[in-house]
């Protein structure tokens, strides 16, 4: 009989509560929270910030600070009880048999030791192991994650790595002991688009070779679909809905997972022929959450019942769902509430004045070498080539999106253009204007016309002045506005932006972070520009607020017929929001056309690894397996001819196998309608490609 026992759950957690004691009392952070996870299985836990999935997993490990702590409820690891563990019990846990990935892996890395010595510490103090069992047990497992030169990986200090190698040590760490839980904290959040997607691979693998239990935390929709066999998902604290990730895709059961998946543009949708509808309102602070339904102030369904009544976790069909009338409620049938603001739609511009002109543009960086003749003046001069010959032109009223992978040069290209720094070669024109020198040489006219809204807007806003004035500088500086009517017209851009007036006298410390990015916006409205810079203005963002900016944009775009140039490193969102789309590849643009063609053969192969790479919203999508291997060369010393034929798993389609690519600069290749494309492949063979994606049903 005891042969044939089920065995219990790796994790199971029930009614689960996790307080905060503050001064005056203490904030129940989580409440009600209940799922169980099992071998072989990874549970996503999804949705917004603040709305506890992190407290969650620090509660398991017992990281909760000193005044944070297990109100009450059950927390079972493999049928042993955690809750009012010791903290010498835990620890043994937490180093063999529980391991954690954290958002940040330089929070989980010794800057001060070497790799190696972090690494052998796991299996030295743990496992009693020799230091050369362990070195030996160190260098296989870093094998296993795809490092590069494990060896000598192991001789590093955590800032001679990069971001994803980085990324790769701790997860290595955290699997040297084969625990049977791991939890992972949004592992991925910062990971270029390619190495997001070699970790997910990698962990799929150890779900399938280590049959560990993997709790995975992510607010990224896309992510879950493709790691996770069940999802939970979080809102205000407590778990609102749990199901398999098909059903929590295909029929989810409550209001707020259906408004999440709402927010996300599918891969292939467009401004013109898609909406998307972010969720009114924002997640209460635990000190005043709502009686009743903790959803029902967001919630287009709310009755009575919502407001006074507490609903309980129940099962409706295949899901567990937090909802008085989830039996009722069908996603098919939404409309969008009165209240909810979006972008008319409007039919396609014709092509009007080019009003952005870039003809082999560079930029270049001398670098300084180390060696006694560098030293001296005397060496070779070096560069990080990290702009080279870019070339398009955008039109008044659209928007050219640019996508690559960290360090190809986005971010440096609209840089230039907008002056921060002064280009090496190449021509560049913006309304007539030379835009080839840096800022200070810059006449006023032409900074009023060209603004740049940043990725975070923390490091852009004065903290000692109010959004008023932040916004309200521009007006005064450009004289866009009389001085007595500043205030007016600030008002109006913040109702623009969809905040109050009574945002005018708030400091930055006083929003949230989809407000701060809102100010900026506005601010770089203020001067009634005519070319808006925006880098990377949602990747740091909620998928509701994603969804409320890039709407916003797009109102501010039909209303004043403004130029935008898009970075992001989400395809999706560049392919609903850009009428062009450039992609970068070290310093070079390897494609170039309309949006809707960079998304379907022929395309360049570098663009083909990209759309692989992505992780699509949609468990049912069928996506090809294309993988880049090696990193990325250094932009000091570039590869001869294409280069990407280092990384390209295409080359060898070509007659000589790909010689051509190490020794000749491509030509670019027209292949209509203003697609380019950067390639020593024949147009007619890239055509021949299969779609990366495939949406099934």
């Amino acid at each position: 009989m005891t042969g044939t026992q089920k065995k219990p759950p790796v994790l199971k957690i029930e009614d689960l509560a996790v307080a905060y004691k503050v001064r005056g009392g203490e904030i129940e952070a989580v409440q009600n929270v209940s799922f169980e996870i099992n071998r072989g299985e990874t549970h996503g836990i999804v949705g917004e910030s603040g709305c506890g999935k992190s407290t969650v997993a620090w509660a398991i490990v017992n990281f909760l600070g000193a005044n944070g702590f297990v109100k009450r409820g059950s927390i079972k690891f493999q049928g042993q009880e955690l809750v009012g563990k010791t903290g010498e019990e835990l620890r043994r846990l937490r180093g063999d048999q529980i391991a954690m990935v954290y958002q940040d892996p330089m929070q989980a890395l010794n800057p001060s030791m070497r790799l190696g010595d972090q690494m052998k510490e796991v299996l030295t103090v743990h496992r009693g192991m020799g230091e050369a069992e362990a070195k030996k047990r160190c260098v296989e497992m870093l094998e296993r994650v795809y490092m590069p030169d494990a060896a000598n990986v192991m001789r590093r200090y955590p800032h001679q790595i990069s971001g994803g190698q980085q990324q790769r040590v701790v997860i290595a760490m955290a699997l040297l002991n084969n625990p049977a839980l791991l939890v992972m904290d949004e592992p991925t959040t910062a990971l270029d688009v390619t190495v997001e997607a070699a970790v997910l691979d990698l962990i799929a693998e150890l779900r399938r070779d280590f049959d560990t239990a993997i709790m995975y935390i992510t607010h990224n929709l896309g992510v879950v679909a493709r790691v996770s066999t069940r999802v939970g998902v979080m809102y205000a604290g407590e778990m609102v809905e749990r199901a398999t990730v098909a059903d929590i895709y295909k029929n989810p059961r409550h209001p707020y997972t259906q408004g999440l998946i709402r927010c996300v543009p599918k891969l292939g949708a467009d401004k013109a022929s898609s909406v998307l509808y972010p969720i009114r309102g924002r997640v209460p602070p635990p000190n005043s959450r709502p009686t009743g339904c903790i959803f029902g102030p967001r919630c287009d369904y709310v009755q009575d019942r919502c407001r006074n009544e507490r609903p309980h976790l129940r099962q409706v069909g295949g899901n567990r769902v937090r909802c008085h009338f989830a039996e009722e409620i069908d996603a098919a049938q939404w409309q969008p509430s009165d209240d909810l603001v979006l972008p008319a739609k409007t039919a396609e511009a014709a092509n009007g004045e080019i009003i952005l002109e870039l003809r082999d543009l560079k930029k270049y960086y001398a670098v300084q070498g180390s060696s006694l003749k560098d030293v001296l003046g005397f060496g070779e001069p070096r560069y990080v080539k990290a702009v080279e010959n870019a070339n398009f032109n955008v039109s008044r009223g659209k928007t050219l999106g640019i996508v690559g992978e960290s360090g190809c040069g986005k971010s440096t290209l609209i840089k230039t253009i907008i002056g921060l720094e002064e280009s090496t070669d190449g021509q560049g024109s913006f309304m007539g204007f030379d835009i080839t020198g840096d800022i200070a040489g810059r006449g006023e006219q032409l900074i009023q016309e060209l603004q740049m809204v940043f990725q975070n807007p923390d490091s852009t806003m004065n903290p000692s002045y109010t959004v008023g004035q932040q916004i309200g500088r521009p007006m005064i500086r450009f004289g866009t506005v009389p001085k007595e009517q500043v205030r007016d017209e600030v008002i109006k851009l913040l109702q623009a932006m969809r905040l109050g007036e009574n945002y005018y006298d708030r400091l930055p410390r006083q929003l949230s972070g989809g407000e701060k990015q809102r100010v900026g916006i506005a601010r770089a409205l203020a001067s009634h520009p005519n070319l808006v810079l925006c880098d990377e203005p949602v990747s740091a963002l909620d998928v509701s607020v994603q969804a409320a900016i890039l709407n916003l944009l797009l109102e501010v775009q039909q209303e004043f017929n403004t130029t935008l140039v898009f970075i992001a490193h989400d395809l999706s969102v560049v392919r609903f929001f850009s009428d062009d789309v450039a992609v970068m590849y070290l310093g070079q643009i390897m494609e170039i056309g309309p949006a809707d063609a960079i998304y379907a053969p022929p395309y360049h192969p570098y663009t083909e690894a990209l759309l692989s790479a992505v992780p699509i919203p949609d468990p049912s999508a069928k996506q090809k397996h294309i993988r880049l291997e090696g990193s990325v060369p250094s932009a000091i010393n570039p590869p001869s001819g294409c280069r990407f034929h280092t990384r390209c798993p295409r080359r060898q389609l070509l007659p000589d196998g790909g010689k051509i690519c190490e020794t000749d600069i491509p030509t670019w290749r027209e292949v209509g309608k203003g697609h380019r494309i950067f390639c020593h492949i024949p147009t007619e063979t890239l055509r021949t490609f299969d779609p990366v994606i495939t949406v099934v049903g």
